[in-house]
């Protein structure tokens, strides 16, 4: 079996943003807004802002291929869909019209020009069975999500466009903004007021400002959640228009699904929506995705996970597990989302399989040659990548170790390398208009080398790349055997544009040997319409050998928990229920050795 984990191994490009809260430029690696297709026997991902397209023979090694210039790579949301013995390709930019572009060999083209004739944002092609075409676009908080039926031969619409799907937030609380889904949005006159407030600030006239912007200007006071990032599937004759929503900076950016019948609706909600929603963990965030079949036929769904800590748009890619229930229910699985995930190779996979290995290297002890005020060693294991070890040099001398207490059956190392602030020239000219941008170029490397020791005096190598070629933030490292190791010392590191080397994440994962942790004793109650409160009882918690986390799985019958999330407090609100319906709930506990299930708790509708 081989195993990945989340966020996706990949070279993510560097962004230099232009941001005036940031003293004019904020640098950050982004990628986001996956399309994922297969093509011509290989796996392909098209994600915003990668200058390129990313390929893989199995879904666990990926390489980025740079795409034609000629393409609109500073453009978001590429929409990627094969049709016949094309691949066509678009991209978006707010209030202009969008070319298409198709091509018959995706790495090497040519790319044919597709004059376009509308403009959109967040697009997604859709060919159904019968080979017509349809198109679906949106990416507003005030606007909503849009649907028609395109010509095949020139791409342009046949008839109106038709409003599909509209914000509800009071009803489904998945949708709200905010961390954990904490906003409703604001009142006309409080909108209002903040909109005054910001024309002041700026000292430009109302009058002055183009109309087309006036709506996204209030749409910042608004707190309404955006609707985006269509992407539809068929299954059975059933069409499934998913869409994302609450918003990409926060940890609840997730995907829900609306069915129908009929290409072009009219839609109602999947009942166990959300579909894709991971808010905890080391990286949350599972929002403005796509979901694709293998060649074995498994499902599988790629989206957008959170940083967003330099820049609102710092950005990763993950990869999960999907399915399609008894009942025609699309389901997804990220119940522990960010640890590695094993890709079997037969045909079928059991979606809601608990990990192999468990994660080892929380709060651990950690020491380090150096480190900045603020940036200390035990923030590299803390399971938070908004925060990070930053050594006090860039020094190829500076080291970080974690000591997991006691030898230890190790099978995977992720080494997550973070940004700190980047105060350096511009390499390239800013452009682009939805986002205004350079994005880097040039191929950089991040290089180390990672050692263990059983005793803390003799270290072997487990992985040296002080002399790679690549550049990945992230890297995952596999021992599928296993090997004893208590001390992992990472050291001899070099990261692009000679920073501080920055750890967010020295996540260690295996097999403990001791006992599984106690059955949680939990309180659920149901505190709106929309939310419901979790509370564990933590006491008598055995060090060695007791919890290290919780897990709260949620869903509409007992069998069908299809919803999760990862924490480590004891107290946790759930903000995305759905108002009317009431849930099934169940609290597992995780540590070391392995998952003890909790027991079923019923929360019924207010």
């Amino acid at each position: 079996m081989k195993y990945y984990c989340n966020p996706v191994n990949i070279n993510y490009r560097y962004q230099f943003n232009a941001d005036q809260r940031k003293n004019g430029i904020a640098v950050c690696r982004e990628a986001a807004d996956p399309s994922m297709i297969t093509f011509k026997g290989r796996y392909y991902i098209f994600a915003s802002m990668t200058l390129g397209v990313w390929v893989s023979d199995d879904l666990v090694k990926w390489e980025n291929h740079k795409l034609p210039s000629e393409l609109p790579l500073y453009d978001y949301a590429p929409d990627v869909r094969v049709m016949g013995e094309y691949v066509y390709f678009c991209a978006s930019k707010k209030g202009e019209k969008c070319d298409r572009y198709r091509t018959k060999d995706i790495l090497n083209g040519p790319y044919e020009k597709i004059e376009g004739t509308f403009d959109f944002w967040d697009p997604n092609l859709f060919v159904d069975d019968d080979g017509k075409v349809y198109f679906y676009w949106g990416c507003s908080n005030e606007t909503p999500m849009w649907g028609v039926e395109l010509d095949p031969q020139t791409m342009n619409p046949k008839g109106e466009k038709k409003e599909l799907i509209y914000a509800d937030p009071y009803k489904y609380g998945y949708e709200r903004i905010g961390d954990d889904n904490g906003k409703l949005p604001r009142s006309k006159e409080e909108v209002d007021a903040c909109f005054d407030n910001f024309m002041k600030s700026q000292g430009t006239p109302v009058e002055q400002i183009p109309q087309m912007y006036i709506p996204m200007i209030r749409g910042m006071f608004t707190d309404k959640p955006y609707i985006e990032g269509a992407w539809m599937d068929k299954h059975e004759g059933r069409y499934y228009l998913q869409y994302a929503f609450a918003g990409t900076q926060y940890n609840t950016y997730g995907d829900g699904v609306y069915v129908s019948d009929k290409p072009l609706g009219p839609f109602t909600p999947a009942k166990n929506n959300p579909y894709s929603y991971h808010p905890g963990g080391f990286m949350p965030g599972a929002g403005h995705g796509s979901t694709m079949e293998d060649y074995k036929g498994n499902l599988w769904h790629a989206a957008t996970m959170r940083i967003s800590v330099n820049h609102d748009f710092e950005r990763r890619v993950g990869i999960w597990k999907a399915a399609y229930d008894e009942e025609g229910e699309l389901c997804c699985n990220q119940r522990y989302g960010d640890w590695p995930i094993g890709v079997s190779d037969g045909k079928e996979q059991d979606i809601w399989e608990n990990p192999h290995w468990m994660l080892l290297s929380y709060k651990k002890e950690m020491s380090a040659s150096s480190y900045t005020d603020g940036h200390a060693p035990q923030l590299a294991a803390n399971e938070n990548a908004q925060n990070w070890w930053q050594a006090s040099s860039s020094d190829r001398k500076e080291w970080l170790m974690m000591d997991l207490g006691k030898a230890m059956d190790v099978h995977a190392i992720q080494i997550n390398f973070a940004d700190d602030e980047i105060h350096i020239p511009v390499p390239g000219q800013i452009r682009g208009t939805t986002q205004a941008r350079y994005i880097e170029e040039a191929d950089l490397v991040t290089r180390y080398l990672l050692e263990g020791s059983v005793d803390g005096e003799k270290f072997f190598v487990l992985e040296d790349k002080t002399k790679a070629d690549t550049d990945l933030s992230h890297d995952f490292l596999v021992y599928e055997n296993g090997m004893e190791v208590r001390y992992i010392r990472l050291s001899d590191m070099k990261v692009p544009y000679g920073q501080k080397p920055c750890i967010s994440g020295l996540r260690v994962f295996g097999k403990g040997a001791g006992s599984l942790p106690e059955q949680a004793s939990y309180e659920a109650a149901r505190i709106s319409g929309i939310d419901m409160e979790i509370v564990i009882d933590s006491q008598e918690k055995d060090e060695a050998d007791g919890t290290t986390g919780y897990n709260i799985l949620w869903g509409l019958k007992p069998d069908k928990l299809y919803h999760s999330y990862l924490a480590y407090d004891t107290k946790k609100r759930i903000g995305a229920l759905v108002d009317g319906e009431s849930y099934y709930v169940r609290v597992d506990t995780f540590n070391e050795n392995g998952i003890t299930e909790g027991k079923l708790q019923f929360v019924e509708n207010l």
